[in-house]
């Protein structure tokens, strides 16, 4: 029997997992494995399960809380016991029987591999793959969570900082950036994870984007904290604008293992002048402020093996990235594998996603769609050629956050074997959210592809911005720029009527689930045995969240990391503040709110203006006629919201704004208005 802190607290035994409910005796077991082998005295005990204030009665009900614990452990055959100590108690355990003293093990036989960095690097993916999910994420003790989970975090976020410094050493920068993507985003206060991350780009050949990044990184540390990159970012920032060789990166590294500094042989330094010095990959560079670069918050594990897999599998939006190619992938995937494409993990929305071009991934947990599916399938199969020699085009469009990407890859990989060539996935915009010019993708693509001949592939060209981006993509055969031959599906928060117009196609427009689809999402992600326990819960949730694709991936990210709590209570909570409560907290990009954010950023500030107005008003506003007071919007300025994804087709009227849509605004412009307000 084993017990499982590094995430939810459970007891498990082989295969067999029993997560424990939300309790006072779960606060108290999880003190006391936090301090396994050692006297934790009953005035801490009863502070972890009280907080700071307790009851009259707090000794004899933790006396109370012991008694229980030992019977659970009594019920399920743990042999470990607690130990009556003078002051307090202890619990007895070990590696084997306790993933936080293995994980702490395994990190320190890892540093004795410093010579062998496959070896270390094989050590330290086994450490991190005990992080099972957010931490002690079923325990409701405030002074854990204040006192103890950042120590804890900040354990593993070593770990992951050594992992990517062992990558990047020994060249393997597309392994780094996987994780270097997500990192950045969880901890954007953590400039070691954004240094490597700017390091793997250039590496990889990708200067563009890792100047980019550090100009987001430099804006971020400006606007948020008010103070300037570190002296080693600026270096580095230095050097890539030179186009410098920043040469090999060694493997070896200082270790910190609560807190003791295991040192390990030094780097050779760099011969090269105006080059940045070769970075010892696992040191965390020392900041002009004194100190080591650290974690801002603490997190739930991000990337690699040991990563949660609540927050990478399920999408919460529209994009998805690019996967490594495995064993018997077609031609494309083999060479996209073979050149070392790199992407942000599946699934996620960042808002700063990479450019490069990738196979086409597969979609966790899909739901949904059956008939948008169906006649996708059915129009990307069909036998008769298009008009003209052109490729065969599907429009997906849709409001932001509707499961635009996820109907295209899940559609493209069931089409798969119409397309011996392959399937490619082709981010249609920058890093900096910039779109991606059309002579620059078709020359990405015609690389990827190669010149061999092997058959017709499928692209997905994913977010396009306007029509001009993909107009010469679609001309016929042998024109300048042209796809020949092949498959187009493209993914657009924009109608692109004129595309439409000009090159043919068919349209596949998304709206939000039906009822009975949002409730199957919750059955597939959540479980028929928790969702089927309250089905009008359910149905309640799937309502708050107004059967909107990307706030019911949040939202069932949210409860599977909160295995104990009732759907009903959830419903309950989520109902005070949706808006608020839809986001990761351990992943503040990952929210309803940023995902609106960024789609109203994107339009003309008029636009955006008009829009505001339209969602503070009242719903006649939508009407031909308007308030009598006021008078219509004019109708171009609807139809170019609808256009935009954020009107939808009525009833009422012709148009109405989503609600999640219309709080948002309104939230906004009242935040707006206290930041301004007069004191």
């Amino acid at each position: 029997m084993r017990f499982q802190l590094l995430g939810p607290l459970a007891l498990a035994d082989g295969t067999d997992t029993v997560v424990l409910q939300p309790s006072k005796p779960a606060n108290l077991l999880a003190a006391l494995l936090l301090h396994a082998n050692s006297a934790v005295s009953a005035e801490y005990l009863q502070r972890a399960i009280w907080g700071e204030e307790q009851p009259a009665t707090a000794k004899a009900a933790l006396q109370t809380c012991v008694l229980r614990l030992r019977r659970l452990f009594s019920r399920h055959g743990v042999t470990t016991s607690i130990e009556a100590v003078p002051g307090g108690y202890r619990i007895t355990a070990a590696p084997p029987t306790l993933d936080l003293l293995g994980f702490r093990d395994r990190v320190r036989r890892a540093a004795g591999l410093a010579r062998e960095p496959e070896a270390e690097l094989c050590a330290l993916r086994d450490a991190l793959a005990l992080w099972q999910g957010s931490l002690l994420a079923n325990v409701r003790s405030v002074v854990l969570h204040r006192d103890e989970v950042p120590r804890l975090a900040e354990e593993r976020l070593r770990a992951v900082e050594r992992v990517c410094d062992l990558l990047l050493g020994l060249g393997r920068c597309g392994e780094a950036l996987v994780d270097l993507w997500t990192a950045t985003r969880v901890h954007p206060g953590h400039e070691r994870f954004h240094e490597q991350l700017i390091e793997a780009l250039y590496r990889s050949g990708r200067q563009a984007q890792a100047l980019a990044e550090y100009r987001r990184v430099k804006g971020f540390l400006l606007e948020e904290l008010g103070v300037d990159p570190s002296p080693s970012l600026r270096r580095l920032e230095l050097s890539i604008l030179r186009g410098e060789d920043l040469g090999p990166a060694g493997p070896a590294a200082p270790h910190v293992i609560r807190g003791e500094t295991v040192p390990l042989p030094a780097t050779r330094p760099s011969t090269d002048r105006g080059a940045v010095p070769a970075m010892d990959p696992g040191a965390a560079p020392v900041t002009d402020r004194g100190t080591a670069a650290a974690g801002d918050r603490a997190a739930p594990p991000v990337g690699g093996r040991g990563a949660a897999p609540v927050v990478h599998a399920v999408p919460v939006a529209d994009r998805a990235a690019v996967p490594v190619a495995s064993p018997g992938a077609t031609p494309v995937a083999a060479r996209v594998a073979a050149a070392g494409t790199d992407a942000p993990p599946a699934g996620t929305d960042a808002p700063a996603a990479a450019s490069r071009i990738g196979a086409v991934p597969a979609v966790p947990h899909f739901t949904g769609r059956a008939a948008e599916t169906a006649a996708m399938t059915a129009r990307l199969t069909a036998t008769s050629p298009p008009e003209d020699d052109r490729p065969l085009t599907v429009l997906v469009s849709g409001a932001p956050g509707i499961g635009k990407s996820a109907l295209a890859q899940h559609a493209a990989r069931l089409v798969r074997d119409a397309f011996p060539a392959g399937q490619l996935l082709v981010p249609m915009t920058r890093a900096d959210g910039e779109p991606r010019p059309a002579d620059e993708v078709a020359a990405d693509v015609a690389a990827t592809l190669g010149a061999s001949g092997e058959g017709r592939a499928l692209l997905i060209l994913d977010d396009v911005i306007d029509a001009d981006q993909v107009r010469p993509l679609l001309t016929p055969r042998g024109e300048a720029g042209a796809l020949p031959g092949h498959a187009v599906v493209v993914t657009s928060r924009m109608g692109l009527g004129g595309l439409i117009a000009t090159h043919g196609g068919w349209v596949q427009r998304l709206t939000t689930f039906t009822e009975a689809e949002s409730y199957a999402l919750l059955l597939t992600a959540l479980g028929a045995e928790r969702v089927e326990a309250e089905p009008r819960a359910a149905h309640r949730l799937a309502a708050l969240c107004g059967h909107f694709p990307a706030a019911l991936r949040i939202l069932t990210a949210r409860l599977l990391t909160r295995p104990g709590l009732r759907l009903a209570d959830a419903a309950d909570w989520l109902g005070e503040d949706p808006l608020a409560r839809l986001t990761l907290t351990d992943s503040p990009d990952h929210s309803v709110d940023g995902l609106f954010d960024r789609a109203l950023g994107r339009l003309d500030p008029r636009l955006s203006e008009a829009f505001t107005h339209l969602a503070q008003g009242p719903p006649a506003l939508l009407d031909d006629q308007g308030p009598e007071d006021e008078g219509p919007v004019p109708e171009a300025v609807r139809e170019r919201l609808a256009d935009a994804g954020l009107l939808e087709d009525g009833p009422p009227g012709p148009y109405r704004i989503h609600d999640l849509l219309r709080a948002h605004v309104r939230r906004t412009a009242r935040t707006r208005d206290r930041r301004t307000e007069k004191v």
